[in-house]
């Protein structure tokens, strides 16, 4: 018997020391701290950090995107209401206010009780534990995925497709997952999937199995909202609204048109983010 407890006495022991190897279990922070959250891995521990000085941005301040603003607000206040809502996949051309409309959007209903929890996607993998952490809160949580896409063979992108929809634990009726990207189906597609599709004696093209799985991702997205280059008169409105919120005046604004299409030319690309970084710029050095 004293060889048994013995031996008992020694895997406790052994087991208290492998426990301590063991990363802690991911802990709630304090909600109360701010509207927005980081998760991070620190040392191998997995984190949430408040987000202290987040972005102001408001909704009327983004110009030129009225039609995707609206989709989002609409599913945003059915979301924060506790009625049925959809994840969201806000992609398209570069620069044109997808990341902006989402942090707006949150300073918008953060007074309502939403929240939001950013997550890189390389911690992903992860997002099963997020879940469990906020079912049982009273708040609203928007878990956040910017400029998402993945490539061949990443873990996340398994992951993602599993919570979104087809794994037994499913999203909490309290978090919605939100992403933005470039790439509407977020894997890059490449000349020899298509080489994979096939046609029936009708005629009716069936796509190769690649591209059914390089879709799948996006598909369980179950609100698509699309961002395109502006053109040369929504990119000088956009111009015309930073400048003014700078406090330039209409005759102000109006001479600084050809320099903000320069500066356009010069970037190779008319956007919302553009125009504001020539807004910086113009009012730093007229103020300089």
């Amino acid at each position: 018997m004293s060889d048994l407890n013995a031996l008992m006495a020694r895997a406790e022991a052994l087991l208290v020391r492998l426990e301590g190897l063991l990363p802690p279990q991911l802990q709630a922070p304090d909600w109360s701290a701010a509207h927005a959250f980081r998760y991070r891995r620190r040392r191998g521990a997995a984190v949430l950090e408040p987000v202290r000085h987040a972005a102001t941005i408001q909704l009327d301040e983004l110009q030129e995107i009225d039609a995707q603003k609206e989709r989002l607000v609409r599913n945003l206040a059915q979301f924060v209401a506790g009625r049925g809502a959809n994840n969201v996949l806000l992609s398209g051309a570069r620069g044109t206010g997808k990341s902006s409309l989402v942090k707006a959007a949150l300073n918008a209903f953060a007074s309502q009780g939403l929240r939001l929890i950013e997550v890189d996607k390389a911690d992903l993998v992860d997002l099963p534990d997020l879940v469990d952490l906020v079912a049982e809160r009273p708040e609203r949580f928007i878990l956040f995925c910017d400029d998402l896409s993945f490539d061949e063979g990443e873990s996340g992108y398994k992951v993602l497709k599993s919570v979104l929809d087809g794994s037994i634990s499913q999203l909490s009726d309290n978090l919605l997952i939100v992403a933005t990207s470039n790439r509407r189906h977020l894997l890059p597609e490449q000349m020899r999937d298509n080489l994979a599709a096939r046609h029936d004696a009708n005629g009716e093209l069936h796509p190769g199995e690649a591209i059914e799985e390089k879709v799948s991702l996006s598909e369980r997205f179950g609100l698509w909202i699309s961002f395109y280059p502006f053109s040369q008169d929504e990119y000088l409105a956009v111009v015309a609204q930073w400048l003014a919120h700078f406090g330039l005046d209409a005759a102000a604004v109006e001479a600084a048109r050809g320099e903000a299409l320069v500066w356009a030319l010069e970037r190779g690309s008319r956007s919302g983010r553009v125009a504001w970084q020539f807004a910086r710029d113009h009012v730093g050095r007229l103020r300089s």
